[in-house]
């Protein structure tokens, strides 16, 4: 059994999706953090930075935080989605890296200065965009030749797919015209039913047969 600590972000997503592809029975602890929970002593026990997600596997008592550890130590310990061949792990590792320093990053400031900032500022969000369309242009170019980020399915696409999702948004508004094999990549990755449970984490309708659904952390 997985306990899962997240929030409906695309950080929170990500570890949901995997736990429904791997079929895992899993736990998950709602953590507000429009509320705050990530700051309480209990979190912080499990998350050092204070930040979601984060797991603890019960069959060890292992806590994991960040959400690129999380995908491959699920992926390791029950060997899916992430080759054991050292040169294609490798590969996949990069895109996972490109999505955790990158994309993540960079579309959350732009997120941030488009919806949050207490004051409009024309340049961090034109800096934020042009950004984020080099990087969508990134992943354009790799899947232009591929249909999934790396090779077969992985954790890679696990990764990016909430991010992307959401850049066409009304939080993100980020025009996908120009990234057809994007828009391609995601309508084949968002079809899997795994990926459509796992979007739907905290939703009035989310429905599996994995997971049971706390409050609180």
């Amino acid at each position: 059994m997985i306990d899962l600590y997240a929030y409906a972000t695309p950080n929170g997503r990500k570890p949901a999706i995997l736990l429904e592809e791997l079929g895992l029975p899993y736990e998950i602890h709602k953590v507000d953090i429009g509320k705050g929970d990530q700051f309480s002593k209990a979190f912080l026990a499990i998350s050092p930075n204070n930040k979601i997600p984060a797991i603890v596997d019960r069959d060890n008592g292992l806590s994991v935080f960040e959400s690129g550890a999380i995908l491959m130590y699920l992926a390791e310990k029950y060997g899916q989605f992430l080759p054991t061949d050292l040169a294609a792990k490798t590969k996949v590792v990069e895109w996972l890296m490109f999505q955790m320093a990158s994309v993540g990053p960079m579309f959350g400031q732009l997120g941030h200065f488009r919806n949050s900032a207490p004051e409009k500022i024309n340049y961090a969000i034109a800096r934020y965009e042009k950004e984020d369309l080099r990087l969508l242009g990134v992943l354009n170019r790799q899947l232009e030749n591929n249909e999934f980020v790396v090779g077969d399915y992985s954790i890679a696409d696990m990764a990016l797919y909430p991010w992307i999702a959401a850049a066409a948004s009304s939080y993100l508004q980020l025009p996908l015209d120009d990234f057809p094999s994007v828009q391609r990549w995601l309508n084949t990755v968002g079809n899997r039913p795994a990926v459509k449970i796992g979007m739907k984490i905290f939703a009035p309708d989310f429905s599996s047969q994995y997971a049971n659904v706390l409050q609180t952390a």
